[in-house]
């Protein structure tokens, strides 16, 4: 099978691109390995300092891959975006999101996990799991650490798209940008990232991401139990068949 991430390296800095476009970077098996493989990539190389995740094409992640959830069991694919997340919150190396194009449910748990995340203005954010009957469960422990909780009930309860900026406003990401200005934004944060010692990084970094990790660490299995149970269901296989058949 073709490769869906390319990992590539222009040190001190490691750049993880989505690029899956038949399934608009979906979070299928292959995409998961893939980003693990890269992530175990940069942390063995000494020489990287700070890794970039971006993507390819018009979608940034659009969630969970509904055909291969909709086919089977999700047992093992809920565990392994726990611990993927797990791995980006724990990993001692600063991971940076840059964001274009749309982000949707396990895209955005992913983009929560990560230390800082630039958006455009115009990319577009939606929790939709609670329209498909399924809910945000796995994402919760890095997209509810960021949230105010008002925020949280607003766009898990509601599924509505909402954009860069309005990201920016409830803490999603970091900061959002006219997409003309977003790698110019991603650079300087690099820069200044590069200038810290890996001791500093890693240890300051420990010390922001405690209470995230400790709530993975703590509810990752009962989240992850949840979401394949939700997947399981006759409502969500319904549902999730449903909007695949729109989709041909």
């Amino acid at each position: 099978m073709a490769e869906v991430v390319h990992y590539e390296v222009e040190r001190p800095v490691a750049t993880l691109t989505l690029d899956a476009p038949h399934n608009r970077n979906a979070l299928s098996r292959q995409l998961v390995t893939e980003l693990f493989a890269g992530v175990d990539r940069a942390e063995a190389d000494d020489e990287v300092k700070v890794v970039v995740l971006t993507s390819k094409g018009s979608v940034f992640c659009s969630g969970a891959d509904l055909s291969e959830a909709a086919g089977g069991g999700m047992e093992e694919g809920t565990r392994r975006i726990v611990e993927l997340q797990r791995r980006l919150v724990a990993s001692p190396k600063p991971f940076v999101s840059r964001v274009t194009g749309a982000v949707r449910a396990g895209g955005i748990g992913i983009v929560a996990a990560t230390d800082l995340a630039v958006a455009s203005t115009t990319s577009s954010f939606a929790l939709t799991e609670v329209r498909l009957g399924l809910a945000a469960a796995t994402i919760s422990l890095t997209v509810l650490p960021r949230m105010t909780s008002r925020a949280a009930s607003r766009t898990f309860l509601t599924g509505e798209t909402f954009d860069g900026r309005a990201a920016a406003n409830i803490g999603l990401v970091t900061m959002a940008v006219p997409e003309n200005e977003v790698d110019a934004e991603v650079s300087r944060i690099v820069t200044d990232l590069c200038k810290g010692h890996p001791q500093g990084l890693r240890e300051t970094k420990r010390i922001v991401n405690r209470a995230m990790l400790e709530g993975i660490e703590r509810d990752g299995e009962a989240v992850a139990e949840l979401s394949s149970r939700l997947f399981a269901s006759d409502a969500a296989r319904e549902t999730m068949l449903a909007f695949l058949n729109r989709q041909k």
